[in-house]
């Protein structure tokens, strides 16, 4: 896998909107947060579009962020919010030059499927990490904003990734796998299967997160993603956080549905990293090696995300 230069106090983020939109106070707000995080920032033109829930039609997003990774001047990429909308932009993407171009690309939630897409068509490490608006301009906490730092602007080797402190990580499946680790959010990655940019987890180790989602369509996603075989091609599975997923009345609970779907299939898994929709949050690298013990409850990176 490529991995990108890491960024530097000083460097210049791109910050586009290939998902959904925001209003214009919220899109300065986050320029300035990111701003005061020790960057100069250049804003895209689909940070203060709008085209219904999308922020701006599909080729203007496209070609934002298409520009932002041809841009010689941009350091690293930021997405502004997630929502939806990021899978229509492949079909506008010209992939061959931005493989030429390879840096910093982050964000999480429906940027999933552009995690998938660049790693699948360019080969990129990129990385599931806070965005501009959903987490920069709302303050973000300090242990956030060390995990980002780790994640994105070091090159340390062999480290392990560590919840916040009295967040535990839970065994469901004991055992031991090294794999490339990919994923995300758990709603566009079943949305990737049959087209193009499925999603590879042969030989991997997966991560998955969501919010918002009733246990009963937890259910069916998972069920959908076992069906496909991408649950048992995975060397192991890491379950991340699923924020508000769990309603009252007659459900099956999520642990439940992990017990019945995950546990038969034997592969190593833990539960509650906090990465995904939560704060505070960890910052994953996604396309480098790591190692998941099960019995220690471990997550190890083997590599760096990024080149020096």
């Amino acid at each position: 896998m490529i991995k990108p230069k890491a960024l530097s106090e000083g460097d210049t983020i791109g910050i586009v909107a290939p998902a959904s939109p925001v209003e214009e106070l919220a899109s300065n707000q986050a320029k300035e947060a990111v701003r005061s995080l020790g960057f100069k920032v250049k804003m895209g033109e689909s940070c203060f579009a709008r085209h219904g829930y999308l922020a701006g039609n599909d080729l203007l997003r496209a070609r934002d962020l298409e520009k932002m990774f041809l841009d010689s001047d941009v350091d690293g990429i930021l997405c502004l919010r997630g929502g939806y909308g990021s899978a229509r932009l492949i079909d506008y993407l010209d992939f061959d030059a931005i493989a030429k171009a390879p840096k910093i690309f982050a964000g999480y939630s429906d940027i999933t499927a552009l995690h998938i897409a660049l790693q699948n068509r360019c080969g990129f490490v990129t990385f599931h990490a806070p965005m501009a608006a959903s987490d920069f301009k709302e303050g973000i906490d300090k242990w956030s904003l060390k995990s980002f730092k780790e994640c994105l602007m070091t090159s340390c080797k062999k480290r392990y990734l560590s919840n916040p402190p009295g967040e535990e990580i839970y065994t469901l499946v004991r055992g031991k796998a090294k794999g490339l680790l990919v994923g995300g959010n758990l709603a566009v990655i079943c949305a990737t299967l049959g087209t193009y940019d499925e999603i590879e987890t042969k030989g991997r180790i997966l991560f998955l997160e969501d919010t918002g989602e009733e246990p009963y369509r937890i259910d069916r996603m998972l069920t959908q993603l076992k069906q496909a075989g991408k649950l048992s091609d995975a060397n192991g599975i890491v379950l991340g956080d699923w924020n508000n997923c769990r309603v009252d009345g007659e459900s099956l609970s999520l642990e439940e549905i992990f017990q019945e779907i995950i546990v038969p299939l034997d592969k190593p898994t833990i539960h509650n990293l906090k990465a995904g929709h939560c704060s505070p949050k960890i910052s994953l690298p996604l396309g480098v090696e790591v190692t998941l013990d099960a019995d220690k409850r471990t997550l190890m990176l083997e590599e760096e995300g990024t080149a020096a």
